[in-house]
């Protein structure tokens, strides 16, 4: 054709398909246990750091030497190469649109940031203060584990002290007129809610108004089936607040016996409470012109005796409310400004970070009053503040595991184990699809029951907590979502924490305060490790890259290693996240720098193949330069056609050109097409095609990159373009000499004809695209190429190329001739 030419005919059509991210999970990966004994046979290498005989790298030194600067058709490809040593490196082109994962994508960005913005706040700091007889406290909350002689039911008096400052306090919620009405009519009221969110004020405020200021606690060792009227007082309040291993299901309370099982001082079994049980209660508290309330934690207990005639929801009052009326109990005597100057304080910004969470519980609200006033009195500094209101969401995680176990034998301990294992799936996939966290959470619970007692086989229950009420346990809320596949976003219901700082706060706890539970959360993650939905295994290796910050020498041994040598190219890539999100904290930089130079000379391709996965996130090497010398050092020393290192080194060079710096990646691919090696020439046109062919939401890093967030879809080449024009030039060399190449240059005509295809359904694209073409059709054999290509893609007749989008397509690369 001439330059006058006109593109054929051709009617509007999808997308052809060429897009290399648009294939599915790559396949051949094997059986997950499998991988899991491979991991396991081959740690002790991976452990060595994999650093082989040093004398290796004289050995590829020579190697590299066959790879010469002979390659002057790499310095000239305008000119192009001759075809000679085509038919012997075709190969490493073959795949260059396979990526680090045999051709499956490695997710979508805004899986990656979520998860980073998840661990930004940090754990908290954990204090504890531990009595001899096995109790603590934590803030204003009391746990204890001491049975003791439990066959006496206790009753105590409530001190009218307590009542009357509970009265200057209490915050009245919607419904307690109600309430009242309902515990007059019946004598019992079971109140149902959070722990912590108020239900005891409640309950103790009603018993006092219907009483006058006779109310008792009742024993909660012992359930509501166990009362006798001896343990009633005449006309007073009852108040009984049932543990939560006290509200298991018929199935879940079977008690064990056998041999081994202590004969008499086998723990009771747990009667499920029912309307009979209340009934009978509410017929001893009539019987001495008493009443009583019964506090039950939300879940399927908690809903099912709100279908009964004796529960009710008690809802927490507003948190800025309950803050005012402890603020002024508190400031009572101070000036007038003192309340409105607490106040202000608790809303500044930094106040609100520190504390971590959307919205205080009654309780809470109660205590950082406390922290405002002794402020306001000078008895505490602003850092004092902050420093205390940082461990909020410690004490929340602290009350959550404390004692998680109990009581340490199945089946009665499931209820206690799943509770917490939601907890920490929730914390790994924080705003991710509910449905995930869910599935997480069985498996942790399975890892957490086998770990407890190896001998029982625990089972999953089919109708246990409600979706509705499960997240209420974990502090978290279940709301309308999008998961970000790549290609496109999906609608989810996700799961979060009303917090921010609780994820980090729960991971901590468990990992710094349990050792015994690092086991089965390890072996967890490594499973969601291996899990091909790139929104599993990006979420579980972030979470594993954090753990092994706050202990690298237990967690590199326990999470990493295992992943790297697996066969697996997931769970390389997850492996090398991991060490790259590890590499955030300077503390632990060098020895993830150290590791990585030892895995890039070992004789293990798989180690060698994670070392440049993860010099692909920046933070291993500490900037962009050190990454892409990394890179190089690795290079130099294969064969040209080594696939096994040019295509995971080419996608972290493609990685880098999309991490927010990509001016000094682009000197460096100039300058290694200069150095003359072919090695290095292959991973400069493989980086090239895979910018071409790969979206920019599949290049996500660990750091945010907001100017490419608009760009998402497109392939990484032209978000470059929409992002730093400035670059044209720079690409436009790069892309003509790979084009030119012949090794290359058939690969990367056909990403090239991918992206054109996309560009012709995206406006915005398109003139992108068509602003480059015009500095790649400098010459005629260049026009020729290019002519040729949307010749080819307006004549396909299954997929023809949108005319009106050919035609401007050909008119700016006729343009170029006048360049």
């Amino acid at each position: 054709m001439s330059d006058q030419d006109e593109p054929g005919a051709g009617a509007d059509a999808p997308d052809s398909g060429h897009a290399r991210d648009d294939r599915g999970d790559g396949g051949g990966r094997g059986d997950r246990a499998d991988a899991h004994d491979r991991g396991g046979e081959r740690g002790d290498r991976g452990g060595r750091g994999g650093r082989g005989d040093r004398s290796d790298r004289s050995d590829r030194g020579d190697r590299s030497d066959r790879s010469d600067r002979g390659d002057r058709g790499d310095r000239d490809g305008e000119r192009g190469d001759g075809t000679g040593e085509q038919s012997r490196e075709v190969n490493v082109f073959a795949s260059a649109d396979r990526g680090p994962l045999a051709g499956g994508d490695t997710g979508g960005a805004a899986t990656a940031r979520r998860a980073l913005r998840t661990w930004a706040s940090g754990a908290g700091d954990r204090h504890t203060h531990v009595q001899g007889d096995g109790a603590f406290f934590e803030g204003n909350q009391f746990f204890s584990y001491g049975f003791g002689d439990s066959s006496r039911f206790v009753r105590g008096p409530v001190p009218p002290e307590t009542l009357a400052r509970l009265a200057q306090v209490y915050c009245e919620i919607a419904g307690y007129q109600r309430m009242k009405e309902r515990l007059r009519d019946h004598r019992v009221l079971v109140l149902c809610g959070e722990p912590g969110s108020g239900r005891k004020a409640t309950a103790l405020a009603l018993l006092d108004e219907v009483t006058g200021g006779k109310v008792f606690r009742l024993d909660p060792r012992h359930g509501v089936d166990e009362i006798t009227d001896e343990a009633l007082q005449e006309r007073g309040g009852h108040l009984m607040e049932l543990l939560t291993e006290d509200v298991r299901t018929e199935s879940e309370s079977r008690g064990r016996s056998g041999p081994g099982d202590g004969g008499g001082s086998a723990r009771r079994a747990a009667t499920r409470l029912s309307e009979l049980h209340l009934d009978r209660f509410g017929e001893l508290l009539h019987s001495r012109d008493a009443y009583g309330i019964v506090l039950v934690e939300s879940g399927e207990d908690a809903d099912r005796l709100l279908r009964g005639r004796y529960g009710t929801y008690c809802a927490p009052p507003p948190a800025d409310e309950v803050l005012r009326r402890h603020l002024r109990e508190r400031l009572r005597g101070e000036p007038a400004e003192a309340l409105g100057a607490a106040r202000a304080l608790a809303a500044r910004p930094d106040v609100v970070r520190a504390l971590g969470l959307e919205e205080l519980r009654p309780r809470e609200a109660a205590r950082l009053a406390d922290h405002l006033a002794r402020h306001w009195r000078g008895e505490m500094t602003d850092d004092q503040l902050l420093a205390e209101c940082a461990g909020f969401v410690a004490a929340q995680a602290r009350e959550w595991f404390a004692g998680a176990d109990r009581p340490g034998v199945l089946p009665e301990a499931l209820p206690a184990l799943n509770a917490g294992a939601f907890r920490i799936a929730v914390a790994v996939f924080d705003g991710s699809a509910y449905s995930l966290a869910a599935e997480a959470a069985e498996l942790l619970a399975w890892e957490l029951a086998v770990t407890l007692d190896p001998e029982q086989a625990p089972g999953r229950r089919l109708f246990g907590a409600h979706a509705e009420h499960r997240p209420m346990r974990a502090r978290a809320v279940l709301e309308d979502g999008e998961l970000d596949l790549g290609p496109a976003k999906v609608p989810v219901r996700a799961v979060r924490f009303r917090g921010e700082a609780l994820a980090a706060a729960v991971l901590g706890e468990i990992w710094h305060g349990y050792h015994n539970v690092r086991g089965p959360v390890a072996r967890w993650l490594r499973a969601l490790c291996d899990d091909p939905r790139a929104e599993v295994w990006v979420r579980a290796s972030v979470a594993a890259g954090v753990l092994c910050s706050w202990d690298w020498i237990h967690g590199f041994r326990e999470l990493i290693v295992p992943l790297a040598v697996t066969d697996a190219p997931v769970t390389r890539l997850a492996a090398a996240t991991a060490l790259a999100e590890s590499a955030r904290d300077p503390r632990i930089r060098p020895a993830v720098a150290s590791v990585l130079k030892d895995w890039a000379v070992s004789d293990d391709p798989t180690l060698v193949g994670t070392a440049l996965l993860a010099h692909g996130f920046v933070l291993a090497a500490g900037s962009v330069p050190g990454s892409l010398d990394a890179l190089a050092r690795v290079v130099r020393t294969c064969e040209p056609t080594d696939g096994d290192v040019l295509v995971p080194a080419s996608f972290s060079v493609t990685r880098l050109l999309a991490s927010g710096e990509p001016e000094p990646v682009l000197r460096r691919l100039h300058q290694w097409l200069e150095d003359g090696r072919i090695n290095l020439a292959n991973l400069v046109h493989l980086a090239v095609i895979s910018a071409l062919g790969t979206r920019t939401t599949h290049l996500w890093g660990l750091r945010e990159v907001p100017e490419l967030d608009e760009h998402a879809a497109r392939p990484l080449f032209v978000a470059l373009l929409a992002t730093r024009p400035a670059l044209a030039p720079e690409l436009a060399r790069l892309l003509r000499h790979t084009l030119a190449t012949a090794r290359s240059g058939e690969a990367a005509l056909e990403a090239l004809g991918g992206m054109l295809r996309r560009a012709a359904k995206d406006p915005g694209a398109l003139g992108h695209v068509c602003a480059l073409l015009p500095r790649l059709a400098v010459e005629r054999r260049d026009r020729d190429r290019l002519r040729g290509l949307l010749n080819e893609l307006v004549r396909d007749r299954d997929r023809p190329l949108d005319r009106g989008a050919a035609r401007r397509m050909w008119d700016a690369v006729t343009e170029g001739a006048n360049r």
